[in-house]
């Protein structure tokens, strides 16, 4: 089977950003670790499974799926053989597959802390899709069975081995432009399909859980900071469509200084922007959160990377990491408990009609 070939040296090509050259630096491939995806939709389908064709510390070894009419044609492209199948009835056993390492949950987020606790429980390390859970609570309880069982949990989060990303918070830390003051941060899209399960609130859905964790993200890594209080209003643009769950949410975060994060998500509206307001500068992403294509300029230059693999990167960066000790970009479980915090936190000022609420 071809396999394109991955360029491991970008890590060091993106000035200035140090956390990224040590993805691969003093790396030793002792083997590369098995990893097993759960859930085989568009994700896995259209990112993650191309992606690990691509990776040079990891490969594909299992599949989860309740769909047997995908079985063949993934067992085809990815060189898997029947012991590599599973189904959720019998998932469990993947226990006994010593060619799985890693196992990376692509459920729909109601499904996210039985599956990662399950996985963890077999004995395998754990990458969690965002959200991490349906709230704070499943979150923490997901941390404590990973240290019960001392297997590692990692979050899905591929944008912190994005270059543009990495170089924005690089000028946040090094004050390029000079202190941050105001970060703008929106994601959202039209969802078409009304029968789809980020429609219904039992899977924990809706435009927040979705995309605008991604702008909570933002906000959080480029400020370096976690909020110490927030506001939110949700609108819905269409009752019947979104009866059950939240269409569109605007928020602001207040971080420590007088540093603002205005934010905003929609599931009827397209927008994908970080904006980074400095003393003496910008930085702006635009698209900013995609996975095919990020692009951005400054008040200086126009923003210029290698294209990259984001999904190829993050994997790699947690395989190397359990391989060989080399710090991996922040995408631990912490990370994911701290949105969920946010997340906590901005339904409640809704059901509170915006109040102000107090991180």
């Amino acid at each position: 089977m071809e396999r394109r070939s991955f360029n491991k040296t970008l890590a060091s090509s993106i000035a200035g950003i140090s956390i990224s050259q040590n993805i691969f630096s003093h790396s030793k491939i002792r083997k590369k670790l098995g990893v097993a995806l759960v859930g085989l939709g568009s994700y896995s389908k259209g990112a993650l499974g191309p992606a690990l064709l691509e990776t040079e510390f990891c490969e594909l070894k299992a599949i989860v799926t309740g769909t047997k009419s995908k079985v063949n044609e993934w067992k085809l492209k990815y060189n898997i053989n029947d012991n590599g199948v599973y189904n959720y009835k019998n998932f469990e056993s993947i226990a006994n597959n010593d060619q799985v390492d890693i196992v990376y949950i692509v459920l729909p987020n109601n499904m996210h802390k039985e599956y990662t606790i399950k996985a963890l429980e077999a004995g395998k390390h754990v990458i969690c899709e965002k959200p991490m859970a349906l709230n704070a609570e499943e979150a923490k309880e997901m941390i404590e069975v990973s240290k019960k069982v001392r297997k590692e949990l990692f979050m899905g989060y591929r944008l912190h081995y994005d270059p543009y990303h990495l170089e924005c918070i690089n000028y946040c830390r090094n004050k390029t432009f000079g202190k941050l003051n105001v970060v703008l941060a929106e994601f959202g899209y039209g969802i078409s399909n009304r029968d789809h399960w980020k429609l219904k609130k039992s899977y924990g859905g809706g435009a927040l859980m979705d995309v605008g964790i991604y702008a909570i993200q933002a906000a959080r890594y480029c400020t370096g900071e976690e909020p110490i209080s927030l506001s939110a209003k949700e609108y819905k643009t269409d009752q019947t469509k979104f009866n059950e769950v939240d269409d569109t949410i605007v928020w602001q975060m207040e971080f420590l200084n007088g540093k603002v994060a205005n934010c905003a998500t929609s599931f009827s509206a397209s927008m994908n922007n970080l904006h980074l307001g400095f003393e003496k500068g910008f930085a702006k992403l635009h698209p900013a959160y995609t996975w095919r294509k990020v692009s951005g300029y400054t008040s200086k230059k126009q923003l210029s990377f290698p294209s990259i693999n984001q999904q190829a990167l993050h994997m790699d960066g947690i395989s190397n990491y359990l391989i060989n000790k080399i710090p991996h970009n922040n995408v631990g479980a912490d990370e994911g408990l701290k949105d969920m915090i946010v997340i906590d936190k901005i339904f409640e000022s809704i059901s509170n009609n915006g109040q102000t609420i107090s991180l």
